[in-house]
């Protein structure tokens, strides 16, 4: 498991170092390149972080819901409705975190200072 992490995270950060060399092999100063660099790994960061609190929000809420069920059968009309509301709820809490990311990426509204 441990491997992985690493290897996952020496990909990510590698592939910052290359944006960082794209940009400076196009004119870009060095400090354009470290910041987007830093922006894509940050990027790619929260996004795993993001999708691996929903795995977990999601395994915690189904769990829920089928010992709920299993107890009282009577109560599934219930118990499903707010299942499905609070699935969407931490599908929405991804979904942010990706514009956010996507945002920072492409259209970051600090670049203007560290690109002058």
């Amino acid at each position: 498991m441990t491997k992985k992490v690493l290897v996952q995270l020496f990909l990510l950060a590698g592939a910052g170092v290359v944006s960082a060399a794209d940009t400076v092999a196009s004119g870009g100063s060095m400090a354009a390149a470290t910041f987007f660099g830093n922006s894509l790994l940050a990027s790619g960061i929260g996004i795993g972080l993001a999708a691996g609190g929903c795995g977990i929000g999601m395994g915690l809420v189904i769990s829920s819901a089928i010992q709920g069920i299993a107890r009282q059968p009577e109560l599934q009309s219930k118990l499903q409705t707010p299942m499905y509301i609070g699935f969407a709820l931490i599908e929405a809490q991804v979904l942010y975190v990706l514009f956010l990311a996507i945002l920072f990426i492409y259209a970051n509204p600090f670049a203007a200072k560290v690109v002058g």
